[in-house]
């Protein structure tokens, strides 16, 4: 996520006026902005796995109806049916192998960002063991 954004579901002056403002408005804005501040950041994880659950039953609606249309609507022509079907086997394949090479790579994001915030806390940790202020959070040099 990039933290130099204004708003960001962190509690920043921004965040914390919009809130304030949002109650003093219409409560529920104010209600709204406290659960982006609070809970931001699960709902970016919350919206890929909906999403990917929807991609997933949508993936068999679409093998399901391609299976029944090549039953039912044949061309009369056997060799361009075959080959329709194996293309349509093969780029079946293709999918399901990027699918899996889209879980990989979001596997592997999701451990890079681990790695990063435990590098972070040690950093840290190290550094208030060592008697030396934890630097402002907006004062951290990237």
């Amino acid at each position: 996520m990039n933290q130099s954004a204004l708003i960001r579901p962190d509690w920043t002056p921004a965040t914390i006026a919009l809130m304030v403002l949002g109650f003093i408005v219409f409560w529920p804005l104010g209600l709204a902005m406290l659960a982006y501040i609070l809970f931001g950041d699960k709902l970016k994880a919350f919206k890929k796995d909906a999403n990917d659950g929807v991609n997933r039953m949508c993936a068999g609606f679409r093998r399901n109806h391609r299976s029944h249309w090549a039953h039912h609507h044949r061309s009369g022509n056997v060799a361009f049916d075959d080959w329709r079907e194996a293309e349509l086997a093969r780029l079946d394949e293709e999918r399901r192998k990027l699918d899996e090479m889209r879980e990989e790579f979001d596997a592997y994001v999701r451990e890079l960002r681990r790695a990063k915030d435990q590098e972070e806390f040690d950093r840290f940790m190290r550094e208030r063991k060592n008697g030396r202020p934890a630097p402002a959070p907006g004062a951290e040099a990237h």
